[in-house]
């Protein structure tokens, strides 16, 4: 695809196809990902890529410890809940994946299901968990370039015909995904991403996000017109 296709045709893919995703391609997909500018070519990530029977403990982990109330562990800063246009919009999103996945507002038992599918990571072949250094933790410039390889990596995925959902979700519960990931303790865990083959019967799948438009976002100074 052309690379206005590849960013314009993009969406978080929910539902995936049981088929293995090449380790090759996988690697592939890093080396270009980790092309993403950086500030003063710091490069702070790290890549845990999991599958297989090690990705299904993380899953069962997330999911026995969210139904027992373990509280978030996530190790990176969410801040305040959003509020205003902020918080319109999480719900706007939420209401089209509801419609669309025949989730009642009433529907007390879908809707958790709905929530523990985000614990599982999505139910996909494939989980990256993207970490940095501890010893920057503290820094805004580590998990701002972090967020940049994150873009590039989902969009080159895209471009191979993978679909991807960045999840913080699937790390909230950070000593799982810790342990089985293998994930030392010098690296803080900031998020991960579900990767697979996208499944075009999975309704959520075809839910495309609404953007705000560039007069809403940008302010253009000393222009002439």
């Amino acid at each position: 695809m052309e690379f206005d296709e590849v960013i314009k045709g993009r969406r978080s893919i929910r539902g995936y196809l049981d088929k293995p995703v090449p380790k090759a391609l996988i690697r592939e997909i890093l080396e270009i990902a980790m092309r993403a500018p950086t500030s003063l070519n710091t490069q702070p990530w790290n890549f845990y890529v999991v599958t297989g029977e090690v990705l299904d403990r993380i899953r069962e982990g997330n999911v026995e410890r969210n139904l027992a109330g373990v509280p978030d562990s996530r190790e990176f800063r969410m801040g305040p809940g959003y509020e205003g246009v902020h918080r319109e919009r999480q719900i706007e999103i939420a209401k089209q994946l509801f419609a669309v996945m025949g989730i009642e507002r009433h529907d007390k038992e879908a809707r958790m299901d709905w929530v523990l599918r985000g614990f599982r990571q999505f139910d996909a072949p494939v989980s990256i968990v993207i970490t940095y250094d501890k010893s920057i933790q503290g820094s805004d410039i580590a998990p701002f370039d972090c967020g940049g390889v994150v873009n590039c990596l989902v969009n080159t995925a895209w471009n191979r015909g993978l679909g991807c959902v960045i999840n913080s979700q699937g790390i909230m519960q950070s000593p799982v995904v810790r342990e089985h990931a293998k994930i030392p303790d010098d690296q803080v865990i900031q998020t991960c991403v579900a990767m697979g083959w996208p499944d075009d019967s999975f309704p959520a799948n075809a839910v495309v996000s609404k953007r705000k438009s560039v007069d809403e976002a940008a302010t253009f100074v000393g222009f002439d017109d």
